[in-house]
């Protein structure tokens, strides 16, 4: 693992020390190219991925998907299929591409046993019980959320008809808006948003009971962890088969759809709209059905 010091790039960028972060540009870069790779795979295909591919100085740079420029920096692009509606199908395209065989693949998240004590302690400092579900609210853009007030009606709903807390995840940035959505809903919706970090995030969904979220990474968790995900999909649509049976994409096409990062609704984001309590939570009892 290199950690590429970014916080360090802007904060020298911001106070305009050029001189100073050319050099760290520069050192990076060696280190980079101290590790002599012969092939360097951007999953990303961002400018940013991009680049840093390029510092490498590997002979071999093969992009998935690139975009932004970073088409630049690569020596070979290797396009996301058309028409797989599987989750993971890029990927899986990118093992052909590499001549490995793809009927393997499989999503998987390993945390440790000391992550997953950390997580059910923190559970337990907030009052949470050993049964309960996770809602994943919080994502990059507001086309891809849905909306709090329908956020609040679910939980409330979801305590009531499928039973255990409800508990919602987030990052350090998503604790306000989580605070929005609990606040007055009693003690078993509680937030946990910005109280754990990452993998201990994903360890509590590998415990829970069902997942409910929007296109964000902790949702894809839930899928990974192959828990009774149920995701919301709008403005985007990475997959529709999650190729599990106790998984559902709830996705409602429209002619604009998916618009990605150039919505044309006026910030109505009519798509996630679309998404009514009642129907998520009929999905949400379909998937707990039969479950001890």
């Amino acid at each position: 693992v290199i950690l590429w010091p970014k916080t360090e790039w802007r904060a020298l960028w911001r106070a305009r020390r050029f001189g100073e972060l050319a050099g760290t540009i520069a050192t990076f870069r060696q280190t980079l190219r101290e590790a002599s790779f012969d092939l360097v795979i951007d999953i990303q295909g961002l400018l940013k991925s991009g680049l840093l591919a390029w510092l490498t100085g590997a002979p071999v740079r093969l992009g998935l998907g690139s975009r932004e420029g970073s088409q630049c920096f690569m020596s070979r692009v290797i396009h996301p299929p058309v028409g797989d509606s599987r989750i993971g199908s890029e990927y899986r395209h990118l093992l052909t591409a590499l001549g490995l065989d793809p009927a393997g693949y499989a999503m998987d998240l390993v945390v440790s046993e000391a992550t997953r004590e950390r997580a059910r302690e923190t559970l337990a400092r907030m009052g949470g019980g050993p049964l309960y579900s996770v809602l994943a609210p919080f994502t990059t853009r507001p086309q891809k959320h849905w909306f709090q007030d329908r956020w609040r009606s679910l939980a409330v709903r979801m305590q009531e008809q499928i039973g255990g807390d409800v508990v919602i995840l987030g990052g350090p940035g998503d604790v306000e808006q989580a605070g929005r959505i609990v606040e007055g809903l009693g003690p078993g919706v509680r937030t946990l948003a910005g109280s754990c970090s990452l993998a201990e995030s994903v360890a509590l969904i590998q415990g829970a009971q069902l997942m409910v979220g929007v296109d964000t990474g902790l949702t894809h968790a839930g899928v990974a962890a192959r828990v009774p995900t149920a995701a919301l999909f709008g403005s985007t649509r990475p997959y529709l088969d999650m190729e599990f049976e106790d998984g559902r994409v709830l996705y409602h096409p429209m002619a604009c759809s998916p618009c990605r990062r150039k919505p044309t609704c006026g910030g109505q984001f009519t798509c996630m709209r679309e998404h009514r309590v009642e129907t998520v939570l009929q999905v949400a009892r379909a998937l707990t059905a039969g479950r001890p």
